[in-house]
């Protein structure tokens, strides 16, 4: 039987509260909902997806060159006709041969592309990523932002007992109209919460297990009381929901919101073993909704899961600071041309961008990077022989970009972020040192200082000819 080998989340570190919303508004719309997670500037379903995918691998579970599948599950493309997948390929390191599968258009997403995993045959990649938005007086207030991966494969320490799924037609309970941005209901509550609470409780009463012995329960939650209405037909114990939800710390992440609540349940340090064994875990439900499906997944046993504290964590900002950040009051409208790097030159630096791919000289042994053109060391035109370099480094130089001081290409993410740092980071490889120019993302300029140790993740950089364009910043690393 196929059940999930490894896991990863992310959840954004930017936190607003409800009553942040509700001083702002006067009244807050998003109920059982304590705070909600907010997306940088720089962040998007696929770097979202990118972080959690990589925790997930992380594990020795798998190997990513055996991956014979990769799903994306995702409301929230960063463009409307393209498709993620062969960027979050690229970014992760995949094997070209992977085959892909980009499920959308509905908050069931994640569901369809585990199942597509469960029907695959060897290891298998699922990322449920998502950072919808609504109108900002009233649809955006429960909307947070989040991702959650999965590694399917055989033998698998949290396994999949059972799936079932229930259809039936319930149009306006959440939609966007084509080509809109703005996630929208007809907000008939009575009509809405009866059709969910229906659909769920024919998928869950389909399973296989008696859904009275769940340890937990993660269920559709648009906001904090729904998951509790949405199992009123059921022998759910409120203590198995609340094990599963998660919209109270990270609002209503769209597609990955059900994903993230497994994760948690799963999560090996919350089975009750003192030593946080798998194996003491139970049974674990996940009940979606989307688009008019319901379809429920019964887990056995549990994993720990990489980046799983994300949900705790988080740095609280103010309403003025989220409205920037979301791009809500920013025009974006920049003066001047900016650099202009052609399509084809930044696919060719796509291997140094996600992966930061370096070179030896076979000639004099000198690191260059990127490696193409000569040696920066001996200045011979040479093969260079190509290694990954580490994805921890030290600022050994460091700036920061002012208020309007920015690039035009820069402008709009200072408009939103505010000033931000650029460093020379340091890579200490075996083959010898690597050095590059990055931004530094996830911090305070102020708090960043030469000899800080940071990370390297894979963030928005900017948009030119209306691509979105991707690469490695840097983010501090915490001291412990």
């Amino acid at each position: 039987m196929r059940g999930i080998a490894a896991a990863g989340a992310y959840v954004p570190r930017f936190r607003l509260t409800t009553d942040e919303l509700a001083e702002a508004w006067g009244t807050s719309h998003a109920s059982g909902i304590e705070r909600k997670a907010v997306p940088a500037a720089d962040e998007d379903a696929l770097t979202m997806a990118v972080e959690a995918a990589e925790r997930a691998l992380s594990s020795d579970a798998v190997d990513r060159d055996d991956l014979t599948l990769a799903a994306v599950a995702t409301t929230t493309t960063p463009a409307e006709e393209g498709e993620l997948l062969p960027r979050l390929a690229r970014a992760l390191d995949l094997p070209r041969s992977v085959a892909t599968a980009t499920v959308g258009g509905h908050t069931a997403a994640g569901a369809e592309a585990l199942s597509r995993a469960l029907d695959a045959e060897g290891p298998a990649l699922v990322v449920a990523a998502d950072c919808p938005a609504g109108e900002p007086a009233e649809g955006d207030h429960p909307l947070g932002a989040g991702a959650a991966a999965f590694v399917v494969d055989d033998d698998a320490p949290a396994t999949v007992t059972g799936t079932a799924w229930y259809t039936e037609e319930t149009p306006g309970v959440r939609f966007r109209e084509r080509g809109g941005e703005e996630v929208a209901s007809l907000d008939v509550t009575t009509y809405q919460r009866n059709a969910i609470r229906e659909a769920v409780t024919e998928a869950v009463s389909s399973l296989p297990v008696d859904p009275a012995d769940a340890d937990a329960a993660s269920v559709h939650q648009p906001d904090g009381r729904f998951p509790y209405r949405a199992t009123a037909d059921l022998p759910v114990s409120n203590g198995a929901v609340a094990a599963g939800t998660v919209v109270d710390r990270i609002g209503d992440a769209g597609a990955a919101t059900v994903p993230l609540g497994l994760l948690a349940a799963l999560d090996a340090d919350d089975t009750g073993s003192d030593e946080g064994d798998a194996e003491s875990a139970g049974t674990s439900i996940a009940a979606f909704f989307g688009g008019g499906t319901a379809a429920a997944v019964a887990v056995g046993g549990g994993l720990a899961v990489e980046g799983i504290d994300d949900l705790e964590d988080g740095t609280t900002i103010d309403y003025a600071s989220y409205l920037r950040e979301r791009g809500y009051v920013v025009s974006g409208d920049v003066a001047g041309g900016g650099a202009h790097v052609s399509l084809p030159n930044w696919r060719r630096s796509l291997d140094q961008r996600y992966r930061l791919v370096a070179g030896v000289c076979p000639e004099c042994g000198g690191v260059s990077f990127p490696p193409e053109g000569a040696c920066q060391s001996c200045h011979s035109r040479i093969e260079f022989e190509e290694f990954e370099a580490p994805r921890t480094g030290t600022v050994r130089a460091l700036t920061v970009i002012g208020q309007g001081g920015a690039p035009p290409e820069f402008a709009e993410l200072q408009q939103r972020d505010g000033a931000y740092a650029v460093a020379i980071v340091e890579l200490e490889a075996a083959a010898g040192r690597v050095r590059l120019p990055a931004q530094v993302t996830d911090a305070d300029p102020a708090d960043v200082d030469v000899g800080d140790e940071v990370r390297a993740t894979v963030r928005r950089i900017y948009e030119q000819e209306g691509v979105p364009r991707y690469g490695v910043k840097f983010e501090p690393i915490e001291s412990e």
